[in-house]
């Protein structure tokens, strides 16, 4: 029998990186017992600077009863990270080969009943649940970048992973304080990042050429869609615009223009030229600002988003 959602005290994150610190910071928040699971105790400084960076903000927008930065242990040791763990949220590098393994080894050491959830952001769980030996709890769990502010998971199974499973991470999503949103289908890029990809890839085909700088880009996103999105995702968007006809104005007046030449179906070719635009772009708009104050700015202003966008009115 697996353990209820909501009797959950004990999560386990695996990974060093922004993914990995930044779930462990969220769980620290939300007040669960936190083990981290590191593959170099090397790599601890890096992943306490997230932490580090995410907590004033999470303090910001309020702790849950117990909270702590006290309650994070840090290990090396697979086995002794995942020996309690109640949930495991796992944020490995994204190589398939790297991640079957550590399914493999997930499978034979940690017990059956605990939902393994994966961070990827492109890797079905069908591939990488193939060499575990307990697959039926593998889902994904796929959180926007950082996961300790923004409410998103995307949650989708393998071929093999159970309805239960699925069920359960749902559920114990929520209850962590997050916005899980299920898919019907195991999909590449499932949907957040498929749509930011299409962003991603009109600002490459623009910059690449000649059409507009990134500093344009980005300018023309925060001071245009961008506000808009945090009440409204793009299909609300569309239909509120078009009035009293709603989406079927917008579909039989704006459908013909979907064909138009703007519309691009391919990536540009990452040449030299156009990776040297981009980041001298960016580096311009940085401002040899270091990575941490960046972030830290970031992470104040979605706070103060999240506070507007949930104000009741």
């Amino acid at each position: 029998m697996r353990m209820a959602s909501d009797q959950v005290k004990h999560v386990t994150s695996i990974g060093a990186g922004p993914i990995g610190a930044g779930w462990a910071a969220h769980f620290l928040a939300r007040g669960y017992d936190v083990t981290a699971y590191l593959h170099d105790r090397n790599e601890e400084d890096k992943f306490m600077s997230v932490v580090n960076t995410a907590w004033p903000c999470l303090i910001d927008l309020g702790l849950a009863d117990g909270a702590s930065m006290d309650r994070l242990t840090i290990t090396d040791d697979l086995a002794k990270a995942t020996k309690d763990a109640q949930f495991i949220q796992e944020s490995a590098p994204e190589r398939l080969p790297i991640k079957q393994d550590l399914y493999e080894t997930l499978g034979r050491i940690t017990a059956p009943d605990v939902v393994i959830a994966s961070s990827t952001s492109g890797l079905p769980m069908t591939d990488i649940q193939a060499t575990c030996s307990t697959p039926e709890r593998c889902v994904v769990g796929h959180p926007f970048n950082p996961p300790y502010l923004l409410p998103l998971v995307e949650v989708i199974g393998g071929n093999k992973t159970t309805n239960d499973a699925l069920d359960w991470a749902m559920d114990f999503y929520a209850i962590a304080g997050k916005e899980p949103v299920r898919l019907k289908k195991e999909i590449p890029g499932f949907i957040a990042t498929r749509l930011q990809e299409a962003l991603w890839r009109e600002a490459l085909h623009m910059v690449a050429n000649g059409e507009a700088t990134p500093e344009d880009i980005d300018r023309a996103l925060r001071f245009g869609p961008a506000p808009r999105m945090a009440v409204q995702g793009q299909c609300m968007a569309f239909h509120v615009a078009c009035g009293a006809g709603g989406m079927a104005t917008n579909l039989d007046q704006f459908g013909p223009a979907l064909k138009l030449p703007w519309t691009r179906l391919e990536a540009p070719e990452l040449t030299q030229e156009l990776r040297d635009a981009m980041v001298d772009g960016c580096n311009a708009m940085a401002e040899g600002k270091h990575f941490e104050d960046m972030a830290a700015d970031r992470d104040r202003r979605i706070v103060a988003i999240l506070k507007a966008a949930n104000d009741p009115l």
